[in-house]
């Protein structure tokens, strides 16, 4: 049985769950260590635009190797919001590093509630804003908006899970992705 180490920059419980999860699924079979560390963004510690946040992925992913240089990969896991017409919606942001390579893949969006959005504009980081609209405490370390907004069918650590996967397409199939 093949071991890999995991390094997931967060020490965020439903991050950490996401990467065991997808890996498991591209990797079946394989025996995983993973661990989660705290490093810097180098990103607002609320993306508020699809660059911003896929920076963020990228740069904790990267930061997350140099702390931690032995392990086989490296996920950055950014949650980031932007606005769109009218409203506000909500997504994140997956890379993934190893060999020098790196995968990446966004989530699918989700449009944020007005009241939520207020909130956010008023400076409240996401998870904040949620806490307040909905009653919660450290929802982001649980269910997160995406969970709230849907009555859990379909949750943080399960919506971060499906692009865990795809941020993996290279590292399954190297063959297609020459040099990269």
């Amino acid at each position: 049985m093949t071991k890999k180490h995991i390094v997931v920059a967060s020490r965020n419980p439903v991050k950490i769950e996401a990467v065991k999860r997808g890996f498991e699924k591209l990797f079946p079979g394989t025996e995983i260590e993973i661990e989660g560390v705290s490093v810097d963004s180098g990103v607002s510690d609320q993306p508020m635009s699809d660059e911003e946040t896929r920076a963020g992925a990228h740069n904790r992913a990267a930061n997350a190797r140099e702390k931690v240089p032995n392990a086989d990969f490296w996920f950055g896991v950014e949650g980031g919001i932007e606005r769109h017409n009218e409203g506000m919606q909500s997504f994140a942001w997956i890379a993934a590093c190893a060999d020098g390579q790196f995968g990446e893949s966004r989530t699918t969006t989700f449009q944020l509630p007005p009241e939520v959005v207020k909130l956010v504009e008023e400076g409240l980081e996401l998870g904040d804003a949620d806490d307040r609209v909905f009653g919660r405490t450290n929802s982001k370390q649980d269910n997160g908006a995406v969970g709230l907004l849907t009555h859990d069918a379909i949750t943080r650590t399960l919506l971060y899970e499906q692009a865990v996967c795809l941020a993996l397409i290279p590292f399954v199939r190297p063959e297609l992705f020459p040099g990269k």
